[in-house]
């Protein structure tokens, strides 16, 4: 059954390889197996020549010299300047159409890329929760490598090696049905061969692929964290670790390159082999004068149909030994192939929203209407069965009504959560790690969905609005910042692509960011790479305040950003998040107590469950968790 379900795979793979490689290029294919057949037939063309080289324009003359006449040698130098066209004409062949294959591996690549990183934009966030970068880019560099060497080599090669078997047998048999007999024989020989060492050589060539993604997966986490590594002193846990992942690797590397190695030189050797036997029999057999059969008929065996029919022996059995060899090939980039198939078959995020968000302005009159100027001025756009529509404002009003979620089905992590913020009000967020903090952040944008219960924005539940647009009227400042490649302006920017540059410095300066990045070396037009690497903790931070304050939403997530950062930038952060909170619903997973005393509503969770729910004096008053947190009787781990 197992073996069963692997050949449908690997059919499967294969047919959606070659419907990327041959549908988007089919003139070029047209040309590149018209050339490949000119190029197989010079070279076929060129050993059957030497026959009638050797019988018909050699012999003659050797002949009319040993009788002592005048010799010719027209005859020679036409047939010699022709076979010379043959094969100049078949070398152009050859260099066009691997001229075309890079085109076409390029161009196959290309669009394999461009597929996969337009899937990996729709996948929802849990795929990348459960999924290491490593492994997701070892998609993009070592399975598209391997496709690219197959396309580009493996591919022509192999379709120039079967027509060139193709036309050798069927020359073979116009020179000698007797001698192509002892090619087919050896022939046997070398697909026992193939079987055996090919079949041991490609298995532990696919695990070695799947290795290789494990170790790429393990060096990025480890060059990521390698701060912590230092920290914890964990150099020798992590040496160890990667070095059971790479000796799995190492060791099916050994095993399939063994295989490979041998494969070879026993495929030269059988063909060596079948060389000294047709010589010997061939020989044997001209000497003796025997009779020769083949497709035009009977006649003797001389040295013509000898030397021609070898050249012709070898030109069967390379291409076989070379097909052979790039069955590897095939197979490894068969299981990078399926490995992105994989990939591009992850479910993508569904969105079954149809409450849109919308820009409002004033008509003459003084009523609300739509537009598509950027106004400030939002509403939840909402078609109704009946084909009316109707206008929310969008407020800020998010509700949460006895939520219950889990990260897999059967087991729940949030248990009856209800939670009411009113516009301008802030809630915060307090508790152990792994109490659900972040957990109900996630739920709000619909990174995840609910088992249970319903959340509401504005009086709408959230699953009816479309994913984009809901998170466009959340903005969210994180601990952990992420800046791009690009300007200051561009990162800032990144909050709300249609921001105008007065847009832009107002936000920073709203973020208390405008004070540093007049002192960048070109200010806003600054170059920022790897990750704001040039730049501090603290002045990330105010980058990512101002990226959310461009984005002008009425619902706000902090992830208190301050824990750190030196007390002076913090004092700048804290001012920068307070301006940005300022008539807004705000949601803060607070880490320092002393920053959420004037919360609207405090709630404290504990393995997923809100245990009090209350204002700061009110939580103090009770004596409860939150007193302990507060008064230094219990810490927050």
């Amino acid at each position: 059954m197992e073996n069963k379900h692997k050949a449908t795979n690997i059919k499967k793979t294969l047919s959606r390889l070659m419907q990327r490689i041959f549908l988007p290029h089919k003139a070029k294919w047209v040309v590149v197996v018209i050339c490949i057949i000119i190029s197989a037939l010079a070279g076929v063309g060129s050993s059957l020549f030497l026959k009638y080289l050797i019988n018909d324009c050699v012999t003659p003359l050797l002949e009319t010299v040993n009788l002592g006449l005048e010799p010719s040698y027209t005859k020679l130098i036409v047939s010699v300047l022709f076979i010379a066209g043959v094969l100049l004409l078949g070398t152009i062949a050859s260099f066009i159409y691997n001229r075309i294959m890079i085109l076409i591996a390029q161009g196959t690549l290309r669009n394999i890329r461009e597929e996969m990183f337009g899937k990996m934009q729709k996948l929802p966030i849990k795929y990348f929760d459960s999924h290491t970068h490593g492994e997701i880019m070892s998609y993009y560099t070592n399975d598209a490598d391997t496709l690219e060497q197959m396309i580009a080599q493996t591919l022509p090669n192999a379709l120039f090696s079967i027509f060139q078997i193709v036309f050798s047998f069927i020359s073979m048999l116009s020179v000698s049905i007797y001698l192509t007999l002892i090619v087919i024989g050896v022939l046997v020989l070398m697909m026992f061969v193939v079987k055996f060492v090919g079949g041991k050589s490609r298995k532990h060539f696919v695990i070695k692929q799947n290795s290789l993604a494990k170790v790429n997966g393990f060096i990025e986490e480890m060059v990521s964290g390698q701060k912590v590594v230092k920290v914890f002193c964990h150099e020798d846990k992590a040496q160890t670790g990667f070095d059971a992942i790479n000796d799995e690797m190492t060791k099916h590397s050994c095993i399939a390159t063994e295989y490979a190695n041998m494969f070879m030189p026993i495929m030269g050797n059988i063909g060596y082999l079948q060389y000294v036997l047709i010589a010997i029999i061939g020989g044997a057999c001209a000497i003796f004068g025997l009779p020769n059969l083949s497709l035009t008929g009977f006649s003797l065996f001389n040295i013509g149909v000898i030397s021609s029919f070898l050249l012709l022996s070898k030109s069967f059995t390379q291409p076989v030994t070379q097909v052979s060899s790039q069955i590897n090939n095939i197979v490894i980039a068969l299981a990078g192939a399926e490995r992105i198939f994989d990939f591009m078959e992850e479910e993508p995020e569904v969105d079954d929203g149809y409450v849109t968000l919308v820009n409002m302005k004033e008509d003459e009159n003084g009523e609300l209407v739509e537009t598509d100027e950027h106004t400030h001025i939002w509403a939840w756009k909402h078609p109704h069965k009946d084909g009316k529509v109707t206008y929310t404002e969008m407020r800020g009003d998010v509700v949460f009504e006895d939520v219950d979620f889990g990260y897999v089905p059967e087991k729940i992590v949030l248990h009856d959560v209800s939670v009411y913020a009113k516009p301008g009000q802030q809630i915060a967020f307090v508790g152990s790690t792994g109490a659900g903090k972040t957990t109900i952040t996630n739920l709000l944008n619909r990174f995840y969905d609910i088992a249970d219960g319903k959340i509401r924005y504005d009086g709408i539940n959230i699953n009816k609005i479309k994913k984009n647009d809901l998170r466009r009227a959340i903005g969210m400042v994180l601990q952990e910042t992420n800046l791009f490649t690009g300007t200051v302006k561009d990162n800032i920017r990144y909050g709300r692509l249609d921001a105008t540059d007065e847009d832009i410095y107002k936000a920073a300066k709203l973020a208390n960011a405008d004070d540093f990045i007049q002192r960048l070396p070109e200010k806003y037009d600054t170059m920022l790479t790897g990750d704001g690497a040039n730049l501090s903790q603290g002045q990330r931070q105010l980058l990512a305040i101002a990226r959310a304050a461009v984005a002008d939403t009425p619902v706000m997530i902090m992830d208190e950003a301050t824990s750190s950062i030196d007390t002076r930038t913090e004092k700048l952060v804290q001012k920068g998040t307070a301006l940005l909170m300022e008539g807004r619903t705000v949601f803060v997973i607070a880490h320092r107590l002393s920053t959420i005393q004037d919360a609207d509503v405090i709630m404290v969770l504990e393995k997923g469950v809100v245990i009090e729910k209350g204002n700061h004096e009110k939580l103090i008053s009770q004596k409860g968790k939150y007193y302990q947190l507060y008064t230094g009787k219990f810490e927050l781990d």
